[in-house]
């Protein structure tokens, strides 16, 4: 099924047990009714009966068009995001975390830089983020709009700036053309399209920031692990070393796939792009102490092949020495700094 031309834009938002934060997303949508429609795809939670109450109060007040639909038993992170994509008629697809929000007024103006570059087929966001201490951090990749030519160097660069979801954009029919359950269980079924799709085309990178990402993994309560395809890599309820360890060694079961399947050397040119940015990928477990995070840090070397770069140790030993929130805000100094995230 081919998307509704009339449509521009599908916001699309896989659900799962969040009624509460899915209807302060919902009212953070503001922009041309005319040119979007909004696509909820409940994935069989214990709460569903919230979200469906959720979703009905919201169109009968809204003037969006809203579809709304409930997965008769658990697809899991990446089935869902395939679900909704077989949904949407919209001509290009945005992701959004159903705990995720939008910046005010950011929306409308998101949609004219889509009309502007409708010949690209991804397009690479800017985003914000809130630290619970009320510092606002910038997630811009470059200081200027950006195109990308295609090929494996771009999709290598975009890899890891492509995984969080929201307002992750790419063209629908080109994403629902290369679908796939293979990778279901890796959690990053939105940088598997990203990669097929920029292996082929060229995309674009939108410097403005239109969403704010709500990092819910600080609270270490993720919710992944309740599929069938999730639940023999990952335990629900926490931020483990073993469920840091198996989401990281998805982005190569991703690359290894593609390079199996397109002749790309993916593989080898993610692995030095993740190394030299690999702060998030140890910070997140240095709350549990020195020795734990060695042990992580030392599985992440010989387990994923991260030691790869000195920059990798340069984050390893800067967390040992002054801790996790010293070096977030030192990160973050830099980045205000600049106006961008570094790039090595």
């Amino acid at each position: 099924m081919k998307s509704d031309n009339k449509i521009l834009l599908s916001i699309c938002i896989p659900s799962y047990n969040r009624p509460g934060q899915l209807a302060t997303l919902l009212s953070t949508i503001d922009c041309n009714s005319d040119l979007v429609e909004i696509v909820i795809c409940e994935d069989a939670a214990p709460r569903r009966e919230e979200v469906r109450n959720v979703v009905d109060k919201f169109r009968q007040v809204s003037k969006y068009k809203v579809v709304y639909k409930e997965n008769p038993s658990n697809l899991g992170y990446d089935g869902n995001l395939r679900r909704l994509v077989e949904m949407a008629q919209g001509q290009f697809v945005m992701f959004m975390g159903d705990d995720d929000l939008f910046i005010n007024g950011a929306l409308d103006r998101f949609i004219a830089f889509l009309t502007e570059h409708k010949d690209k087929k991804y397009f690479l966001r800017s985003y914000i983020s809130k630290h619970p201490d009320g510092r606002v951090e910038q997630f811009r990749y470059l200081p200027v709009k950006t195109v990308f030519p295609l090929g494996e160097k771009s999709v290598a660069w975009l890899f890891k700036r492509s995984v969080t979801i929201c307002g992750f954009t790419i063209a629908r029919d080109d994403a629902f053309k290369v679908s796939t359950s293979e990778l279901d269980g890796t959690l990053l079924y939105q940088v598997y399209l990203m990669a097929q799709i920029c292996l082929d085309h060229e995309s674009i990178y939108c410097d403005f920031p239109v969403v704010q990402a709500v990092q819910s993994f600080r609270d270490d309560k993720p919710m992944f692990g309740s599929s069938a395809a999730e639940k023999s890599r990952y335990t629900p309820g926490t931020v483990s070393q073993d469920n840091s360890i198996n989401f990281t060694k998805s982005y190569f079961e991703v690359t290894k796939y593609l390079d199996d399947r397109r002749g790309t050397r993916l593989t080898n040119l993610v692995r030095t792009d993740l190394s030299k940015y690999s702060y998030p990928f140890l910070s997140i477990q240095r709350k549990r102490g020195i020795g734990p995070f060695l042990q992580y840090a030392k599985r992440l070397e010989t387990e994923v092949g991260f030691g790869c770069t000195p920059y990798y140790y340069i984050y390893k030993w800067g967390l040992v020495l002054f801790g996790e929130k010293l070096c977030d805000r030192s990160i973050l100094h830099i980045k205000n700094i600049l106006g961008h995230t570094p790039n090595f």
